[in-house]
């Protein structure tokens, strides 16, 4: 009894209740907080793509910064726990330790958009690792010093360490499948960034105070439950006027499986259009007097390959954005069917952009649906974007045979890319050479002056088998073009662009896809254009 005094005075711990250590009740409690830590600290991780996603967008290397920070963080915890547990080896500091990261947890709503703002400047890849190390490592540093102190407590309880740090690290592991699946199949999709945040760092709040209470008598620790009413961020809608005096609105805002999804309304007196926004990046836009698209790259997939097969019947759009090319094909009397990824983007298309096709719409991955369908069509347009690139799998060699196998003789592919033709133009001539090497006829057509200009852009690539065909202006001369994009559409409209000779590329394969990697230039000038165009607040 002596020698227990000495080491709690040794300590400062003081001594613990009876009901704290040596109970069995108090070592299931610590089972549930290996299980819960362990589990939040996927969640934490989950999340952290759709905080900073708008800015830097679901890049490789966002993805890349979020789970750096996450190994780092938690490996510098595991040490510092370690070392902590063993000179101050109460519960207490163990649930202190809880009860910090639960509230830094309740600070990332509050400071993501200071922390953006400070660090979109950056770039891509310094930027994203910044705003994850500060808005995320201190809450993911905590919960690393967890596991270290679980197992320093439990090994009092058991004879065996061996078993003691499997059973914890297994338990922990558990709830990190738990968490996992939680957040990517079923939280993201019903509920908002920011209350599942609240409710993360509630939980770890709430763990802490229930070990105070139950096991140290600690009425006063109840107090600490008011901090998530008094740090919760409610994201309502965003309504301010620009310096031009143009008034912005945030009329819609979720998160999917898929991203950051949003409806923002521009207005200047009578003039007003609407735009859909995945992750920050532009899907469509459309005046809502009219409902035309108000940009141009939307013209030149309907132009293009209308113009070169006006007799086409049907068509395939993968990749639904705002619905603005399916419906205008749907209007020129081609029956239009759509496959995309994402139920929301056919729900907002709907509700918001007055989307409706007599064809079929089709819930699957691009790649998918061209694996196991057997239609073939008069056109296939494909515009689908994974943050700021389009997603690799659908470039490569084998899928575009995919595409090939899809259309008919006459048909005709109409990609819409964001590339770079001038400055750092390896993964857009690599796309090239990779569709030259299946098909007969490969022509690019920039949505843009590309000699006055850094050559970033939107690009209209079409391909097909069929003998060549050049563009044929009149074909379209008599179908209307918005205003806002008039001068694009009317300027450089079929005008076709060729590479250098001798420009670099590869081809790309499954095995060999590097398309994220590359022109890294051109992503962060996009992010650039972006953060340019767009009110910071409406992104936040």
């Amino acid at each position: 009894m002596k020698k227990e005094r000495k080491r709690s005075e040794k300590t400062g711990d003081g001594p613990v209740p009876q009901a704290a250590e040596g109970s069995r009740p108090f070592f299931y409690y610590l089972v549930a907080t290996a299980m819960i830590c362990g589990g939040l600290v996927m969640v934490i991780e989950i999340l952290g793509s759709r905080v900073i996603g708008p800015f830097f967008g679901a890049s490789l290397f966002v993805w890349t910064s979020l789970i750096t920070v996450t190994l780092v963080a938690l490996a510098a915890g595991y040490a510092a726990g370690g070392v902590l547990s063993d000179r101050k080896p109460s519960p207490a500091y163990l649930y202190g330790i809880i009860l910090c990261s639960g509230v830094l947890t309740l600070l990332v709503p509050v400071l993501k958009g200071p922390v953006l703002k400070a660090t979109v400047s950056w770039g891509l890849r310094t930027g994203a690792f910044a705003s994850s190390l500060a808005l995320f490592g201190p809450a993911l540093f905590l919960l690393g010093c967890v596991s270290p102190y679980l197992v320093r407590i439990a090994a009092r309880e058991m004879r065996n360490i061996g078993r003691t740090v499997g059973v914890f690290y297994a338990i922990s592991t558990v709830g990190s499948f738990v968490g996992t699946v939680l957040t990517g199949f079923v939280l993201i999709a019903y509920f908002g960034v920011n209350a599942i945040l609240t409710v993360t760092g509630t939980l770890l709040i709430a763990l802490s105070a229930g070990y105070f209470l139950v096991f140290r008598k600690k009425v006063a620790v109840l107090a600490a439950l008011v901090l998530p009413l008094l740090l919760f961020h409610q994201e309502g809608p965003v309504s301010k006027v620009m310096a031009n005096g143009t008034r912005v609105t945030k009329v819609f805002s979720k998160d999917t499986h898929y991203g950051n999804l949003k409806v923002v309304d521009y207005s200047l007196g009578d003039k007003r259009h609407r735009e859909l926004m995945i992750d920050g990046l532009i899907q469509g836009g459309m005046d809502v007097n009219d409902r035309q698209s108000v940009y141009e790259y939307a013209y030149y997939l309907e132009f293009l390959p209308y113009g070169i097969n006006p007799s086409g019947k049907n068509c395939l759009v993968i990749g639904l954005g705002a619905g603005l090319v399916p419906v205008w094909y749907e209007a020129r009397g081609v029956r239009t069917d759509i496959v995309d990824i994402d139920p929301d983007v056919v729900a907002i298309a709907k509700d918001y952009f007055g989307f409706a096709v007599s064809g079929d719409i089709i819930i699957a991955d691009a790649r998918y649906y061209l694996n196991t369908s057997s239609k073939q069509y008069d056109y296939i347009i494909l515009d689908v974007f994974n943050g700021d690139t389009t997603p690799g799998h659908i470039l490569s060699l084998e899928a575009l045979e995919l595409v090939k196998a899809r259309l008919t003789e006459k048909g005709i592919l109409a990609i819409n890319l964001i590339g770079s033709l001038k400055r750092e133009n390896f993964m857009t001539a690599s796309i090239i050479r990779t569709l030259e090497k299946v098909f007969r006829n490969v022509d690019i057509y920039p949505n843009y002056a590309v000699e006055t200009s850094e050559g970033g852009g939107n690009i209209t690539v079409l391909a097909y088998n069929a003998a060549f065909k050049p563009f044929d202006r009149s074909s379209v001369a008599g179908l209307s073009v918005h205003p806002f994009a008039r001068n694009g559409v009317n300027g450089f409209l079929g005008k076709p662009y060729r590479l250098p000779a001798g420009t670099p590329g590869m081809i790309l394969t499954d095995d060999h896809n590097p398309i994220d990697f590359y022109d890294v230039w051109l992503k962060e000038w996009v992010r650039r254009m972006i953060l340019e165009g767009v009110d910071m607040d409406v992104l936040i």
